[in-house]
């Protein structure tokens, strides 16, 4: 695979951008709604707020903080229990970050996840050896859209003067936002849950239509 060795780093998105979990998602969510409200919700509600920090989601269905920390647990419980099965690399992962890297180009996965089920995702997608930087929610005090993860990655690279030689590809809004306001260029993902006309509003700088494109993208 050619290579355009431009970027200094590429940061990538997990959930919808690097793995397919959308039907992991919304089976723990629909399960989460029922034991706590006795009732399933529209999976639109659950969908509009993917890729930002699991707990933040759960505290716009819950009553309370206590409620929310039970659902929370609820949640996590219930997605270690289903996750291996339901986990999948989306089409040319493996290729397009093991590319990226014998091209020069670093690469970081900025996930809203926790460690724990970040890497057992990457593991399955085959990828948890494959990434330079990993920043899970448990490494960050404010998640996406909040460009804080973007910044730690960067840091963390040595790249926090590099922002501008750095892609932040990902499937939602909050990837965009998050990776504008670290001052990074951005790439729209459109095989994730969100449909193009939402990730417009964004502007992102370019538009991908399947992972092995992201290696033809000049800085």
């Amino acid at each position: 695979m050619k290579v355009n060795g431009g970027w200094a780093a590429v940061l990538f998105d997990l959930d919808g951008t690097l793995a397919d979990t959308v039907e992991l998602i919304l089976r723990c969510y629909r399960h989460t709604m029922r034991t706590h409200l006795g009732r399933e919700l529209p999976d639109e509600r659950w969908l509009a707020t993917i890729g930002t920090p699991l707990r933040d989601q759960l505290r716009d269905f819950a009553r309370d903080d206590d409620e929310a920390a039970l659902m929370l647990d609820t949640y996590v419980t219930y997605q270690r229990g289903i996750h291996d099965h339901l986990v999948r690399p989306f089409p040319g992962a493996l290729a397009t970050v093991r590319g990226l890297k014998e091209g020069g180009t670093a690469v970081g996965v900025v996930t809203s996840k926790r460690r724990e089920m970040a890497l057992r995702t990457l593991d399955r997608c085959g990828l948890v050896d494959e990434y330079d930087v990993l920043i899970t929610a448990d490494d960050v005090t404010r998640g996406k859209p909040d460009p804080e993860p973007v910044r730690t990655a960067l840091a963390r690279l040595g790249l926090s003067d590099g922002a501008r030689r750095t892609l932040m590809v990902g499937d939602s809004p909050w990837d965009i936002r998050a990776g504008r306001a670290a001052g990074t260029r951005t790439a729209a993902a459109l095989w994730g849950p969100y449909e193009r006309s939402v990730l417009e509003r964004e502007a992102p700088d370019f538009w991908l239509e399947e992972l092995g494109g992201v290696v033809r993208v000049e800085p």
